[in-house]
């Protein structure tokens, strides 16, 4: 008899008939031989209207009651449910977060699960009931109990843990979509249904996938090796798998708090170019790269920074064995990218044979500020001059002196409580039948901060981002600029992040504070950005990826304003007003488009 964990959110039990539809399914499930655990969501709209009614009493309500009014959505949907199983003679009952032992971190609004006790669950189960839980909740550990709610994705994210604590054989999560989509359907009706995707495609894509499946139950998936599956609750379709490696080890105490990084990655088979003042405008990216993917060269890191005036830089990485044909191509290039068809200065091309790639990995980096900061700050302490910085949602990878890679490997393993370090993944890793990309993403919630003339010396990446950790601000793209100004003697580079735009102003006024301790200059902020992304694991290995995104972006003339990319990841910034454009013909570049549309119910 094999354990299976079920989730249905509110669209899936957001009326009667809904529900009786549910519990039919459910006890289905139940026939063909399986132990259930079905965890739910509140009924519909009913958390809206709850949140309504709290607002027409106080408009700032406290934590702690909107926990206990919110918390009652979840009871009223599992004890219909319940209802509706013994209704049609399955065995039944309903537990609320607390009953069934979800203990969680005393924070209201955004409790994180710390451990569940499972004996009372399991005792019912082995009594051949179907045990009915409320998802989104949960109860303080310590003395005084407390009812928490787990904040957004809280009942996927019950769900996900429910099914590591009980090892179960897979958990299924039903939604109003048929699985994960290779984009969002609201924007591009042709998105196509994904047989398989990757715990850390999946993460990587965490802005698609968040309206369908939360990060952090991704993240729980991940971290206690259980298979997910995204299906629809209108359908018997297959739906999407999402896998996960062979895990390693780790207790089930402290379960959502687990060490956000497992990994450190050290790669001194590297070599930089860059090109230095190259013109701001579409299609130098896009030429660039595709004169470097008919030499079949493959690259590595690529980030571009902030442009100044009408000119930007680009720097890559790529493995030492192919730098001759790379600096060849970039060095051919160099004298038509100028800035204006007047214009005298060429772009320079700069080759640095001594260089070292170091990063760390791990599925609990999203959402948690300061992960960034402390591999700066164990750098700095350390000494390390970092030379480069490009990040993802789960690998934060910088490029430093290649004699200071053991110094950095030592000292991140034992901030990160490592045992040792690891060489990067391999394309020889990677199943042939991979696809190069597997889904595209767009973000609109963003801006863009740029911190010019920031000191190139150790330690200042770790007071910025060390002190936007405190003020509780998730930074999402980093990147170092590779121009090298000298202003009063002083070695300066510029530094840009993207943050949530309801942190902006916040991120803002942080760093002009800090701004006059280490004397940096001009803070630039931008909300009107998106960012595009593509995302697949057989990119590895695959030369011509980013070269044909770009060029999908330069065809409809959309400048690229930032780039940055990790192993699986290729992510530009482009103008707010483009982000749709983008999307769809970076979709439609990939050749990801299915034959039939995606009804997205309302």
């Amino acid at each position: 008899m094999a354990l299976v964990v079920q989730k249905y959110g509110g669209t899936s039990v957001g009326t009667v008939a809904r529900i009786k539809a549910v519990a039919q399914r459910v006890a289905k499930t139940v026939q063909q031989g399986n132990s259930l655990v079905v965890v739910v969501s509140a009924m519909g709209k009913s958390t809206d209207t709850l949140v309504g009614l709290a607002q027409e009493i106080s408009p700032n309500p406290c934590r702690r009651e909107m926990d206990m009014l919110l918390s009652t959505g979840e009871q009223v949907s599992i004890a219909l449910l319940s209802m509706a199983l013994q209704e049609l003679g399955q065995p039944a009952i309903s537990l609320t977060g607390a009953q069934v032992g979800i203990v969680t971190e005393a924070e209201h609004s955004r409790a994180r699960i710390l451990e569940i006790n499972t004996a009372r669950l399991k005792k019912h189960l082995d009594e051949g009931k179907v045990v009915v839980v409320a998802g989104f909740q949960g109860v303080s550990n310590g003395e005084e109990l407390e009812i928490t709610t787990l904040g957004r994705g809280g009942s996927d994210t019950s769900a996900v843990a429910l099914a590591a604590s009980l090892q179960a054989e897979r958990c299924e999560i039903y939604t109003d979509v048929p699985g994960i989509l290779t984009t969002d359907p609201r924007i591009v009706p042709e998105a196509q249904l994904m047989d398989e995707i990757t715990a850390d495609e999946m993460l990587e894509l965490a802005s698609l996938g968040a309206s369908v499946l939360h990060p952090r139950a991704v993240e729980i998936a991940r971290n206690f090796g259980i298979t997910l599956v995204v299906l629809s609750s209108w359908s018997d379709a297959p739906g999407t798998r999402v896998t996960s490696p062979s895990p390693k080890p780790r207790s089930l105490s402290g379960l959502e708090i687990a060490k956000a990084v497992d990994g450190v990655e050290i790669d001194t088979n590297q070599a930089k170019v860059a090109l230095l003042r190259i013109p701001d405008r579409p299609g130098v990216a896009a030429k660039l790269f595709g004169e470097i993917s008919r030499n079949n060269v493959d690259i590595d890191l690529i980030i571009q920074s902030v442009h100044e005036f009408n000119t930007n830089d680009i720097a890559f990485t790529v493995v030492e064995d192919v730098l001759n044909q790379a600096e060849a191509v970039s060095e051919a290039l160099a004298p038509s990218l100028r800035s204006q068809p007047t214009a005298t200065e060429e772009a320079e091309v700069i080759v640095d044979r001594q260089i070292a790639k170091v990063a760390i990995s791990g599925a609990g980096m999203i959402g948690r500020p300061g992960i960034a900061a402390k591999m700066f700050k164990t750098l700095a302490d350390a000494g390390v001059n970092i030379q480069m910085i490009s990040t993802s949602e789960v690998k934060v990878s910088c490029v430093i002196h290649q004699d200071e890679c053991d110094r950095a490997s030592q000292v991140l393993c034992e901030a990160f409580d490592i045992d040792s370090s690891s060489l990067p993944v391999s394309s020889a890793s990677i199943p042939s039948q991979v696809p190069p990309v597997r889904g595209v993403a767009l973000d609109r919630n963003q801006a863009r901060l740029a911190i010019l003339h920031v000191p190139d010396r150790p330690g200042m990446a770790a007071q910025i981002f060390g002190l936007l950790a405190e003020k509780n601000i998730s930074v999402d793209t980093i990147i170092q600029s590779q121009r090298c100004r000298v202003i009063n003697d002083i070695p300066t580079r510029d530094i840009a992040f993207t943050v949530a735009q309801g942190d902006a102003e916040i991120a803002r006024n942080a760093i002009s504070e800090l701004a006059k301790t280490i004397n940096c200059g001009e803070i630039i902020v931008d909300t009107a950005i998106a960012k595009v992304s593509i995302v697949g694991a057989g990119m590895i290995g695959c030369p011509g990826i980013a070269a044909k995104f770009f060029s999908a972006l330069a065809k409809e003339n959309i400048n690229i304003q930032m780039i940055t990319t990790s192993e699986i990841k290729i992510s530009c910034v482009v103008a707010e007003t483009e982000g749709v454009k983008a999307l769809t013909v970076v979709h439609q570049a990939f050749d990801l488009a299915g034959k039939d549309k995606i009804h997205v119910p309302a």
